[in-house]
């Protein structure tokens, strides 16, 4: 491969090498579309960072950190294709229904972003009015689509009066998770993981366990409404902060929302007793 590379001349090109390279790149977007919606590119990334640690390692003549290293990516080649299981078999899927193109690859616009900001603060603020338990997940960096296959896909406009509508109670979809992509529902009804910490008060419920589950292995924004006690909740990389009103929610969503945040937030644990 590299000896052609190296005897490869631009007087070569013809229409057979074109399309060649055409259909290459064509592969790799396809596999960037189906990656990025997952935690799949942090995996990537660290698989990234070993394999430059070993390059560096063998620079610099460092043997057994290079042996180590080389060890390691032995086990990656094995091990690799069991952690991206679920992403092959998407890929997989949506070639065979012919889903080349995902038109969530585009972003919105500001004004939409605060649009859906505000629609979901109003439908959480009607909801704890109603004292009406509610899960709202927002998709940030990290795609959530894995999850999204345990719910209904619905892709309708975020409005405060559908997501009001889905959490009523005895309603169809009002069990488990709404999730938002983008200022499109994506999905409601949606199974998400539990956390696993045991410094968490015992009197927190399924939906705020839910919520910081799904902030601790993504950098998702969760909303949570307690059907208990009609309070607002917000999880951001695990940490719940509780007990929120109209402005603050908004104020927080906003700033968290932010085209530019990439997920590496610090935040302080709040909590009142009731």
């Amino acid at each position: 491969m590299l000896s052609q590379l190296q005897n490869f001349s631009i007087d070569k090109i013809n229409l057979t090498v074109v399309i060649d390279i055409l259909i290459v790149v064509l592969v790799f977007y396809w596999l960037f579309l189906i990656i990025r919606r997952t935690r799949a590119v942090q995996l990537l990334k660290g698989v990234a960072v070993i394999v430059l640690a070993f390059w560096v390692s063998n620079l610099l003549g460092l043997q057994i950190v290079n042996w180590l290293l080389r060890q390691t990516l032995y086990g990656l080649i094995v091990a690799i294709p069991i952690v991206f299981q679920p992403e092959l078999r998407r890929a997989l899927e949506q070639l065979g229904r012919g889903r080349f193109f995902d038109r969530s690859f585009f972003a919105f616009s500001e004004i939409n972003r605060t649009r859906m900001i505000i629609e979901v603060v109003r439908s959480a603020t009607v909801l704890a009015g109603q004292k009406t338990g509610a899960l709202i997940i927002i998709e940030r960096n990290t795609g959530l689509s894995e999850f999204l296959e345990s719910g209904v896909k619905i892709d309708g406009l975020v409005s405060a009066e559908l997501l009001a509508n889905i959490f009523v109670n005895n309603a169809p979809l009002h069990d488990g998770a709404v999730i938002i992509q983008g200022d499109r529902v994506a999905a409601a009804s949606c199974v998400l993981p539990l956390t696993e910490s045991s410094h968490l008060n015992k009197k927190i419920g399924m939906r705020h366990r839910a919520a910081i589950g799904i902030t601790e292995q993504t950098d998702a924004v969760a909303l949570v409404v307690s059907e208990e006690t009609g309070s607002i909740s917000l999880s951001v990389e695990g940490v719940l902060t509780e007990f929120l009103d109209e402005i603050r929610l908004k104020d927080m969503m906003l700033s968290y929302l932010k085209p530019e945040q990439n997920g590496s937030l610090m935040f302080i644990w709040k909590k009142k007793q009731q």
